[in-house]
């Protein structure tokens, strides 16, 4: 079977094969572009997870801001969850924090995050605040806005 061909058909096998070449120096018959292909994958995904804690963050923030009348120690917890798993992404792929510095990238996020803070408080979208009104520093400070209780 051909270096694509085992690729498409099992992909687990496919990765095993791979790593057995890569340790054993055989690198004539390594799946070059598929391998190319994965390598830019898992960097994506490391983005999308650590895009994923920051959206969430961002509208526990906001819910905590704007619907104080809600507030649980179970929104301390999230809040606090979500910081923790962010400094994990960070710790584990330093290289990360440039997305965080990347005002434009954090506004995407913040974009979702308000959307959903309005579904899930049912209050109008236009009472949070169209741009984030967060720095980095305060998204990722465990004291701030934490929600009492």
């Amino acid at each position: 079977m051909g270096k694509a061909g085992l690729y498409d058909q099992d992909f687990l096998e496919w990765t095993q094969q791979q790593a057995e070449y890569l340790q054993n120096g055989r690198w004539g018959e390594l799946d070059v572009e598929h391998l190319v292909e994965e390598l830019e994958a898992l960097g994506r995904s490391e983005q999308k997870e650590l895009s994923s804690y920051l959206q969430v963050l961002m509208m526990h923030l906001l819910k905590c801001q704007y619907q104080p009348e809600q507030r649980t120690q179970s929104w301390n917890n999230t809040l606090s969850n979500y910081r923790d798993k962010i400094q994990d992404c960070l710790e584990d792929t330093p290289s990360l924090q440039r997305f965080l510095q990347d005002l434009e990238w954090v506004e995407k996020y913040y974009r979702r995050a308000r959307r959903d803070a309005a579904k899930e408080t049912q209050k109008p979208l236009e009472i949070f605040p169209t741009e984030c009104p967060y720095t980095i520093d305060q998204i990722l400070d465990p004291n701030f806005l934490s929600c009492p209780v």
